[in-house]
């Protein structure tokens, strides 16, 4: 049984329990959950959770399914690829010993910057597609980062 990657993005009543709802949905069927990010949207009562899975066609469908049954849920989107603007962030800590230009000019190849430096660290920042943020965690690597924080997915219609 082929597996693929979705995008899901729910549009919920921001109350207490609703994620657990979510994400008790998820855990109760097998379901795992790759990537969940969750925010309220600006001047209203309602929250957007973009949510990356993987599973078969079958089991994703069930997942919308689902998901359209649940209350407060008032939307549900299956992005499609071609048509979706995903991006993800990653902070990365490395040592001040770092090579500070270095790591600047690798962030810049992957829409990123140095976003804070103190005595002895160096936070840089990307934001990009997933496979490229991984491509930087790989590439930066040799820089022998301390610390890698990653926001999961984003989406957004074209």
């Amino acid at each position: 049984m082929q597996t693929e990657r979705r995008v899901i993005s729910v549009v919920v009543l921001n109350e207490h329990g609703v994620l657990s709802r979510i994400s008790g949905l998820f855990a109760g069927r097998g379901y795992n959950i790759e990537s969940l990010t969750v925010a309220s949207i600006p001047d209203s009562e309602y929250s957007h959770i973009t949510i990356v899975t993987i599973g078969s066609q079958r089991v994703l469908e069930q997942i919308v399914k689902q998901l359209h049954k649940l209350i407060p849920v008032l939307k549900v989107i299956e992005h499609e690829q071609q048509k979706t603007i995903e991006k993800e962030l990653a902070l990365v800590k490395f040592t001040i010993a770092e090579s500070l230009s270095d790591i600047d000019a690798l962030c810049r190849a992957y829409n990123g910057k140095i976003a804070n430096v103190g005595e002895d660290f160096i936070v840089a920042m990307v934001a990009d597609e997933s496979n490229r943020v991984n491509n930087f965690l790989k590439a930066v690597k040799k820089y022998n980062p301390k610390e890698v924080i990653r926001s999961g997915v984003v989406a957004m219609e074209r």
